[in-house]
């Protein structure tokens, strides 16, 4: 048998080794999860203080244990979801998922559990947040952009924006700004740009048309 000093020398060195395999594997994950965010965020145009901003609120799940029982590719997506929140370039669950090896279900799930375990304090996002992206994409001019910022905050002092999804109300805005700058697009094209559906698009767009008196020749 093994002498009792030589057994706690072995103890400990299997104790050792068993901390370095689980340091190494942390280590791994985080090398795997920081290159998935590169690639996503590059893949998507984002800058660099968001992916810094998505690193920190990685690191902070992982310190508090919350990666336990979820995917990390789904926990880096909700990672960048809140980072593009707090820097101020909202991005949609749609266009995350698009960049993402999961569904937008089980980020904005992840998303969710994450604010609320790392208290994260971000702002709503707003409409207007998204029309010059949007626009851009649509290569829509700069008039039609003013324009449906303009429909926005009349709507907005109508509180027609409220309990709205802020891109559904956006869309609607371009959408009606296109039209009256003669730029139409259909509420198809708008409705891909913007990661809604055409029915929501119809929706708000009747809504802004009636409660703001806009006439819109179809």
């Amino acid at each position: 048998s093994i002498p009792t000093r030589n057994r706690a020398q072995l103890y400990r060195l299997r104790k050792w080794q068993r901390r370095i395999r689980v340091s190494n594997a942390t280590e791994r994950n985080l090398a795997f999860a920081l290159s998935e965010l590169d690639r996503m965020a590059s893949g998507m145009g984002l800058p660099r203080n968001v992916r810094e901003t998505a690193a920190m609120v990685y690191r902070k799940a992982v310190n508090k244990n919350l990666i336990r029982g979820r995917s990390i590719e789904g926990v880096v997506a909700a990672s960048l979801y809140a980072a593009c929140r707090q820097c101020n370039v909202p991005r949609t669950l749609d266009e995350i998922a698009n960049s993402s090896r999961v569904g937008r279900k089980e980020i904005g799930r992840t998303y969710r559990f994450m604010t609320r375990e790392l208290k994260l304090k971000l702002m709503p996002t707003k409409p207007q947040d998204y029309v010059s992206r949007f626009c851009s994409e649509l290569k829509l001019s700069g008039e039609v952009q003013s324009r449906a910022v303009e429909i926005l905050k009349d709507a907005q002092d109508k509180e027609l924006t409220s309990g709205r999804g802020p891109t559904g109300v956006a869309a609607a805005a371009i959408y009606i700004a296109s039209i009256l700058c003669n730029e139409r697009r259909t509420q198809r094209e708008v409705a891909d740009v913007a990661g809604v559906t055409e029915v929501t698009i119809r929706n708000r767009y009747k809504e802004l048309t009636e409660k703001l008196g806009i006439k819109v020749e179809l």
